[in-house]
Formats: C-alpha cells, sequence, structure tokens
C-alpha cells in the first residue's frame, strides 16, 4: 500500500520566517494526523531551505528544494547544485516542473541530468510531467507523457523508480483555476503507472508514488485522491495558506 504524499510548492513564495510560521500553524492544524496517513513534504524558495529544515526537526515533514543544477559545482551564476541542497538539509528536489519547461526552456534530456544529479547526491526527485492544452486539444496527451517520461527517466534503475515521486501536472490546469476531471487525470496516471510496468517492472512501478498537480483545492482533493493510481497532490498556490493545505492532506486520513 502506497501512502499518500502531499507537496506544497511555494515557488517564489515566503521569507524564512514566513516558512517558520507556516510550519508552526500548520503542525497544529493536524496535530491528529499521522505519519501513516500522509507524507508531507514542503518546498520553499532556497533562501528559506535553511529556516524550514530547523522548524522541521522532530516534525513529519520533509523538505524539497524547487529545482537544482546538474553539475555538482562550477561557475553557474544564480544556480544550486544537488549537493548544496543536500548540505542545506533537503531531503528532495522537484524536477522538469511545468514552469522551468515553459518560462526557463528546460527540456527532457536536462531533466534527465537533474535527475541523476539529484540520486547521486542522495536527494529524492520529485519529477514532474505533463501536457500543454495545444497537446491534449491535439490527442497528443499520452505521447508526450511516454516522450517525458522515457527521456526524463532514462537510466534510472527500478530501486530508484520505486523511491522516486512522479507529479502528473496538465500545464493547462496549473494557476489557472481549471483542473482535470476525475475520468482525465484518471487515464493520464493510468497510463504513467502502465508505463513504468512496461520499462521497469510492475514491483518497482507498484511502489512509485504518482502525484496530481493543476489546481487542487480542498473542494477537488477527495474525488482526485479516490483514484486508483492517484497517490497524492503538487499543490502550488493552495499551499501558500497552511489552513487551506492542511485540509487538503486531511482528506487522506478520511479515505
Amino acid at each position: 500500500m502506497r501512502i499518500p504524499v502531499f507537496a506544497a510548492n511555494w515557488k517564489m513564495h515566503k521569507t524564512g520566517l514566513e516558512a517558520v510560521a507556516w510550519i508552526r500553524e500548520f503542525a497544529v492544524a493536524t496535530k491528529n494526523l499521522s505519519a501513516a496517513d500522509a507524507e508531507v513534504i514542503i518546498a520553499p524558495p532556497f533562501t528559506a531551505i535553511a529556516a524550514a529544515v530547523e522548524a522541521t526537526r522532530g516534525a513529519t515533514l520533509a523538505v524539497a528544494g524547487q529545482n537544482l543544477h546538474f553539475e555538482r559545482q562550477g561557475a553557474f551564476t544564480g544556480e544550486v547544485s544537488a549537493a548544496l541542497l543536500k548540505a542545506a538539509g533537503a531531503d528532495l528536489v522537484i524536477i522538469g516542473h511545468s514552469e522551468r519547461r515553459r518560462i526557463f526552456g528546460e527540456t527532457d534530456e536536462s531533466v534527465q541530468r537533474k535527475v541523476t544529479a539529484a540520486h547521486t547526491a542522495g536527494l529524492v526527485p520529485i519529477v514532474c510531467v505533463g501536457e500543454t492544452l495545444d497537446e491534449r486539444e491535439r490527442g497528443e496527451t499520452l505521447a508526450v507523457l511516454d516522450r517525458q517520461l522515457k527521456a526524463g527517466l532514462d537510466g534510472c534503475s527500478g530501486d530508484q523508480i520505486a523511491a522516486l515521486i512522479l507529479a502528473y501536472e496538465p500545464v493547462w490546469a496549473i494557476g489557472t483555476g481549471k483542473n482535470a476531471t476525475a475520468t482525465e487525470a484518471g487515464e493520464a496516471h493510468a497510463h504513467l503507472r502502465r508505463r513504468l510496468r512496461e520499462w521497469f517492472g510492475g514491483t518497482h512501478a507498484d511502489r512509485c508514488r504518482i502525484l496530481y498537480g493543476g489546481s487542487v483545492k480542498p473542494e477537488n482533493i477527495k474525488e482526485l485522491i479516490g483514484l486508483e493510481d492517484v497517490d497524492g497532490a503538487l499543490v502550488g498556490g493552495a499551499s501558500l495558506e497552511s489552513s487551506t493545505f492542511a485540509a487538503i492532506v486531511s482528506v487522506s486520513a478520511t479515505l
């Protein structure tokens, strides 16, 4: 049985002090939630990671970076390596988020190099895949997922697949207020699971958690998390308020 995962991606929001306040508020709101109910991850900006790590000591919250560079070190002004994230206390890192692909030009190949770098440093990758609105309307959703999955996870072992987290985020549903219907999300997640089984074996594929990301709210999470191959959510805007994110996470305890 896969324990649900809920990851809060704060994007370019929150100082270190604001992150600490959020963590304290969230702890109070979820005091009756156990680690067996859900795994909770927060991804603050780089400047708030150290403060967040210190504030989560003794708690069941894990801290993730929002991105990384695939080189260990070098003349890459403004970049952060996997080793630096690990040294700051992060345990995971988001890779290939649609905003990184769309705004900053990341490719499937760079995603693969980042996944390798994360594994080398001992970070758990949260690998994002998903189609644009044009791709969905052209009926290319599954082909796009195949391409991103195959290229992005190239070179991964079965054990690495079992341990990493995959996030399906339809690009057209991020920050738009729209979200995939249960049918659309269920089809995409089932397809991803099927491909993981074909390429990495059933045992490893069935241990991999696949999250849904795209305008997740307390109002729609119950329907989404009830789908067979949806193992949690990658939450953006709705995670900025601790009470809203707590409401989303708390749904897992009722299932």
